[in-house]
């Protein structure tokens, strides 16, 4: 039985923001995540958008966190590598009714501590985005987009080289509080900690019910999302989004530029019976695209070169109107389990500021102690296909291994695909590579490059072929042989 201070369930963009904000302490700290690398859920589902704070009611957490997260976003980003581009946002009105809510919603900005807002007539925004046509729009200069599974994997392994354990592929079983610690039964086997961070999203309640009984209630409400090729990614400049609908809790399907070049349209809101239901649908595509229109008049219906979806942790069913604020607090009945519920948009903008709220919360049961050898490293520098052919040319004089195109797409190189099969968490999945440098993220979605990958990972880190999974634990990318090889 192996012995911790802190351990966290789930390897979330929340989860590893605090396991990197724990790292800073003296202390031995576990993360347990049931998928094969972080951000295998929720975390790398999303729209990827950097919230202000103008649609969360005033003195909500959801409101305190967002604006808090907002203003640690960027020195968050240089120091650990991942990108953020501060593109604003617009949230337009068609009628004199919406107009109305433009000025409700400038006002609960203005409240939280949203600077730069500005209220604008349809000429200026059709200036900025020809495309676009609207009666008014709410212009949010703090708003920005980033690449939601760069940032959670930048925090997870700059965690691990500050001495964060990481158990993938870790499903938790049960918990027993013994005296004043936890025993935690996993698949992995059985681990004692001090304290207990229940991170775990849509499958928050399930942890607490290991334990308590919960007073609460998850509702999963799946958002689909669709892709676009990157040859539209001039149709905006900022992101755009629709007066919010007045029920469900949700901001309506917007129109999203990422830092990548896509565009994206969505999310849909649709409340769903099982938390694992992850489907993206013909019907709900034809909904997206019908909706983004309204947005986008001019967009074309063969712009759309993938679909996802995402399960957002609500806390309110649809018939109560779909919105709860964030809950972090310590249980009243388990003293030093701190339950992280609820947390759906805008979590991606609040993790910083909730993993250094969770730390003064730990400050209570355990001294911290800074580390003097505390460091970081930085995610990404610069992919080969943004170097100068100079910069190229030297990589290449290095290791032939760059000069190997393996995703031709997305221009990704032997030697990257390897970096990032090397990663210091031991995730090994398909989706790890794709995650971390984009090979199979291009318009044929891996149609090209997942062979060359495949052979990669059996020649030079020595995986069965039957082994390689996509994600999960239980995705295996192949099943069998179609025919037997015979030997010589």
């Amino acid at each position: 039985m192996k012995n911790f201070h802190v351990a966290i369930i789930g390897g979330g963009v929340i989860g590893s923001a605090i396991a990197w904000e724990l790292s800073k302490y003296k202390l031995n700290v576990i993360v347990f995540e049931m998928g094969g690398d972080v951000a295998s859920a929720t975390s790398k589902a999303n729209s990827g958008v950097i919230h202000s704070g103008i649609n969360s009611p005033y003195g909500s957490l959801k409101a305190r966190f967002c604006v808090e997260g907002n203003k640690m976003f960027q020195s968050f980003s240089e120091k650990l590598g991942f990108p953020v581009k501060w593109v604003g946002k617009y949230v337009i009105a068609k009628n004199k009714d919406e107009t109305k809510e433009l000025e409700r919603l400038k006002k609960v900005g203005i409240k939280n501590g949203v600077a730069g807002l500005e209220i604008i007539d349809g000429f200026e925004v059709k200036n900025k985005e020809p495309n676009v046509s609207c009666l008014e729009a709410l212009w949010v200069p703090t708003a920005g987009i980033t690449l939601p599974y760069e940032m959670t994997i930048a925090l997870a392994e700059n965690a691990v080289i500050n001495g964060v354990n990481f158990s993938l592929e870790t499903r938790v079983i049960n918990l027993k509080k013994e005296n004043d610690s936890f025993s935690i039964e996993t698949n992995k086997g059985t681990f004692r900690n001090d304290l207990l961070i229940n991170a775990a999203g849509v499958n928050c309640r399930d942890i607490v019910s290991m334990i308590e009984e919960p007073e609460f209630n998850v509702y999963p409400c799946r958002g689909e999302y669709l892709v676009l090729d990157k040859n539209y990614h001039n149709l905006i400049n900022a992101m755009i989004y629709p007066v919010p609908p007045k029920k469900q809790g949700v901001l309506g399907v917007h129109v999203t530029p990422t830092i990548e070049g896509n565009l994206l349209l969505g999310p849909s809101a649709e409340f769903i019976d099982d938390l694992a239901d992850k489907r993206t649908t013909k019907k709900m595509m034809k909904t997206l695209m019908k909706e983004a229109k309204v947005i986008l008049p001019n967009l074309p219906d063969n712009a759309v070169i993938n679909a996802y979806s995402g399960i957002r942790c609500k806390l309110a069913s649809l018939e109560d109107g779909g919105w709860a604020d964030f809950r972090v607090e310590e249980s009243k009945q388990t003293p030093a389990m701190i339950n992280l519920l609820g947390i759906e948009s805008p979590g991606l903008t609040a993790a910083p500021a909730i993993a250094k709220e969770v730390a003064k919360m730990i400050s209570k049961h355990i001294k911290l102690e800074t580390k003097n050898n505390f460091k970081t490293w930085k995610f990404r520098e610069k992919r080969f296909q943004e170097m100068t052919q100079k910069e190229q040319s030297k990589m290449i004089e290095k290791d032939e291994r760059w000069g190997r195109i393996v995703c031709r797409c997305e221009h990704v190189t032997e030697a990257e695909v390897i970096e990032a099969l090397s990663n210091s968490l031991g995730a090994k999945t398909l989706s790890s590579v794709r995650y971390r440098c984009r090979a199979g993220m291009g318009r044929c979605k891996g149609g090209f490059c997942t062979q060359h990958i495949v052979r990669i990972m059996e020649n030079q880190f020595n995986m069965d072929v039957n082994d390689i999974k996509l994600n999960s634990p239980f995705s295996n990318l192949f099943h069998g042989r179609t025919r037997e090889v015979e030997d010589d």
